[in-house]
């Protein structure tokens, strides 16, 4: 089979650093927990002022709430910024919340409020979210905040009533926050994480894109360099061939004019291998990109391709409709036959082809009758030296044919059909190779 090395100009090589919008989305998960700060607060202050006849600076409170809610409108107009949120404006984020909860709790009993263990809240969030300095940071001014409480805060007018257990309104206070905290904690804490997870598995394949289009790279160098020492003695076969096809001992015999029709053809399919490779490494052999048109660039593939290989059956179905005008692109077109000589190799007395279009989409269907994927193959469907053919280099065909897929904005699926055989199907944007024009 002839291995294809595609072309990766224009197709960058994925960073690390990429942003992921996992900033923005923690952003908007202190956004929805500051909504429900300010209508816990609403609630809590109406119940006490009201409900237990306590009385508390209703003005300024309800001041503290209005910045609150004035803040995280600003917060919400920032998300709308397209760029990720840095780890700077989440601590500042933070700190906003942990002096809004101690201006409350100033006016509202100070350290004697049973609500002052929402500071936690707001610690563990840091450490969750924010680098080590600025969670060491939030930790270090919640310690203060609290300190300052101890001293600056004026106790509520409440009873000293602990020995009436649950019935006592400190306790009750207490447990209503424990209930908080802990109900914030796990709900906020599981979305953050599953955010968390989310990027670390982007990283994963952002850096697995990037082992995968290096080894390309690495191996388009040494198939290129093995293309040029192939190129000179390629030639000088063919040069002898058509010398030996014009001798009288050779004419004069069928069998071995026969033989040599052969040769000729094999030579003729491996310069034409070897300039495809030159051409995929940028380096054509007195050849340049062509116009064609899906149909005609199908056709002749299919025509080439037959012509080269000893396929016993061929089925050819082209639904594609209406033609459209194409450049004929090396790559595409090496990457079709590499996976039309792995269906001729599992399924020698018949291949097939379908061509359909789906919206902007070119699906090829590659269609045989072998033995089919088996189930780990098409788990691990792409990967480098996956294959079942037992060879030292197998499974670099269909490794190869997802990356020009993949660089072209495509992709490949292959499932097993129901009646026996493999089926591998090639999706491409028709934006990819279509002529600048139409």
């Amino acid at each position: 089979m002839a291995v294809s090395i595609p072309r990766l100009a224009g197709a960058a090589l994925p960073r690390a650093g990429e942003d992921d919008g996992t900033g923005r989305k923690n952003l908007q998960q202190l956004s929805q927990l500051r909504w429900i700060a300010v209508l816990g607060q609403v609630v809590t202050i109406a119940v006490a002022h009201f409900g237990f006849r306590i009385d508390l600076p209703l003005n300024y409170m309800l001041a503290v709430l209005l910045g609150l809610v004035a803040f995280n409108g600003i917060s919400l107009l920032r998300l709308r910024l397209r760029r990720d949120v840095s780890n700077g404006e989440l601590f500042v984020s933070l700190l906003v919340d942990v002096i809004t909860l101690t201006m409350q709790l100033y006016l509202s009993g100070g350290a004697t409020n049973p609500f002052v263990f929402l500071f936690l809240l707001q610690v563990v969030l840091g450490a969750v979210l924010l680098e080590t300095w600025s969670t060491w940071t939030i930790l270090l001014v919640t310690a203060v905040c609290f300190v300052w409480l101890e001293f600056a805060g004026r106790p509520l007018a409440l009873p000293l009533d602990y020995e009436r257990g649950p019935w006592s309104l400190y306790i009750q206070g207490m447990l209503i926050c424990f209930v908080l905290n802990a109900a914030l904690l796990v709900t906020f804490i599981n979305r953050i994480t599953r955010n968390r997870r989310a990027r670390d598995a982007r990283l994963a394949e952002l850096r697995q894109r990037a082992a995968e289009e290096e080894h390309i790279v690495r191996m388009g160098l040494l198939a290129s360099g093995a293309a040029h020492e192939l190129g000179t003695p390629l030639a000088t076969l063919a040069v002898i061939l058509g010398d030996w096809r014009r001798m009288p001992a050779f004419t004069d015999d069928p069998d071995l004019l026969q033989e040599i029709g052969e040769m000729q053809t094999q030579v003729l399919r491996c310069k034409s291998i070897v300039s495809g490779i030159l051409l995929s490494a940028g380096e054509a052999r007195g050849e340049a990109p062509e116009e064609t048109t899906v149909h005609r660039f199908l056709e002749d593939l299919i025509a080439e391709w037959r012509a080269t290989r000893s396929v016993a059956g061929f089925g050819y179905q082209n639904h594609f409709g209406e033609d459209l005008a194409i450049v004929s692109d090396s790559a595409l077109k090496q990457t079709i036959c590499n996976v039309l000589d792995n269906a001729l190799e599992a399924s020698p007395r018949w291949v097939g082809l379908e061509v359909t279009r789906e919206e902007d989409t070119l699906v090829l269907t590659v269609l045989d009758r072998g033995p089919g994927f088996a189930p780990d193959m098409l788990e691990r469907l792409g990967r480098p030296y996956q294959s079942s053919k037992g060879r030292p280099g197998g499974g670099l065909g269909l490794f190869l044919v997802m990356n020009v897929a993949r660089t072209l904005g495509g992709n490949v699926s292959a499932s097993n059909r129901p009646q026996g055989g493999a089926m591998v199907s090639l999706s491409l944007p028709l934006s990819a190779i279509e002529l600048s024009g139409n």
